[in-house]
């Protein structure tokens, strides 16, 4: 059998996505295929997936190219107009196994519609396509999708529609899968995860998911939560991260800048105090909690004040992994219509923002030297701290395994053990 081909771009949420579409293939017998998961979150993103594509038919002529994820959902006539591609599925139908069982006629087109996109909107629930997770060391288990917010830079609702949440009990139950299969480590994501639960009986949230997991996996060693809106984080998920020493000391906050102004524009929900509040809070409730945050450089409007105070806020809040974007347009979105800065003083302002990420973590790398970390391993040589940090070991050590080990120095922007 000539299995299909994947391709991911984006977030780590499409990539839990596309092991989910590769089961879904397989059931359905999808033979010599390729299949691109776009990702829709700025311009540079739909045009390196373009590139992708091309790429990919020219490496593998004959074979029939779908595109599927966010781009292909906000804007399938892009994809529909490629002449390299087949056929265009959007984020819902992706995730039905209907729709790879009527994928797997040889002639494509002549069965079906070249786009099959409908309205995301309209999507109610998620659930129903949970894996038993991807890789061996850490394993990944989507809880939500979808965004109700509409900050104005961002299109992604329009391509994961509006948040629906995974029930508590669908979570628990894969993640006790994932334990009994070796797992030691699981990260729950979403598109906006601290929104888990608010279309749920009884309106839970996240901390509550949080504390049930670990009260009812026991033998879980590792969870861990990606990215979150910290103004949104409830009083159990801070008393999860005060009490429980299985929930990791790490938390990727969604800043996106750090001007009041900036974050009105946005149409964000905190303030810059309200950032710096949250991370001295948590720092207090767990001393070796470390931060990484997105942040927008050159958002329109933005003056040299106004960046200066999301640079600062690098250091007023310890950020130490440090997701810079450039501002790129979005055509929707309201940001788009504002007044734009040039484009070489948007690479300038991403290129300082990065700079002063490379010292908060080079500080933080430094400050490990001569201690003691649990370190789960993702490869022979290389594993992460409960911090998340990146570690180099000079011999081979057992993947999968949580070691204890010394960290004896520096290498770029790894820790040596």
């Amino acid at each position: 059998m000539n299995a299909p081909i994947f391709a991911t771009l984006g977030c780590r949420l499409n990539a839990y996505e596309t092991e989910a579409m590769k089961e879904l293939a397989a059931a359905a017998g999808i033979e010599g295929a390729v299949v691109i998961n776009t990702c829709a979150v700025t311009a540079e993103a739909v045009r390196k997936a373009k590139q992708e594509i091309r790429k990919l038919a020219r490496e593998n002529p004959g074979a029939q190219i779908i595109v599927t994820g966010c781009a292909a959902q906000t804007e399938p006539e892009t994809f529909a107009a490629m002449a390299e591609v087949t056929k265009v599925i959007g984020n819902t139908e992706k995730m039905q196994a209907a729709t790879w069982q009527s994928l797997k006629a040889p002639d494509l087109i002549g069965i079906t519609e070249k786009v099959q996109v409908d309205d995301i909107m309209s999507v109610k629930e998620t659930a129903g396509h949970l894996i038993d997770g991807f890789g061996r060391h850490r394993a990944y288990v989507q809880v939500q999708n979808g965004c109700d917010h509409r900050c104005t830079f961002c299109i992604i609702p329009y391509g994961r529609g509006n948040s629906r949440s995974v029930p508590a009990g669908v979570v628990i139950e894969q993640i006790k899968r994932l334990v009994d299969k070796g797992f030691n480590e699981v990260v729950l994501t979403g598109v906006d995860l601290t929104s888990w639960g608010a279309d749920l009986p009884a309106t839970p949230r996240l901390g509550d998911l949080v504390m049930r997991i670990l009260r009812l996996v026991p033998d879980l060693p590792r969870l861990r939560i990606s990215s979150i809106d910290s103004i949104e984080a409830d009083d159990a998920l801070m008393g999860a991260i005060a009490t429980e020493r299985r929930l990791m000391p790490h938390l990727h906050l969604s800043l996106q800048a750090g001007d009041d102004m900036i974050l009105k524009r946005m149409k964000r929900r905190h303030l810059r105090d309200d950032a710096i509040r949250f991370c001295e809070d948590a720092k207090k409730l767990r001393p070796d909690m470390i931060f990484g945050a997105d942040i927008i450089a050159g958002f329109p409007t933005e003056t040299e004040d106004m960046f200066t105070n999301s640079l600062k806020l690098v250091q007023d809040c310890n950020l130490t992994f440090l997701h810079v974007f450039p501002f790129s347009p979005r055509k929707g979105t309201p940001a788009a219509r504002m007044p734009q800065l040039q484009g070489p003083e948007i690479k300038a302002r991403a290129a300082r923002l990065r700079a002063a990420g490379d010292l908060t973590l080079s500080r933080h790398l430094t400050a490990q030297v001569g201690l003691t970390h649990r370190i789960l391993l993702e490869g022979p040589r290389l594993g992460r701290t409960e911090q998340f940090t990146e570690v180099s070991f000079e011999a081979d050590q057992p993947e999968g395994q949580i070691l204890t080990a010394t960290i004896r120095g520096v290498t770029g922007k790894r820790l040596l053990a």
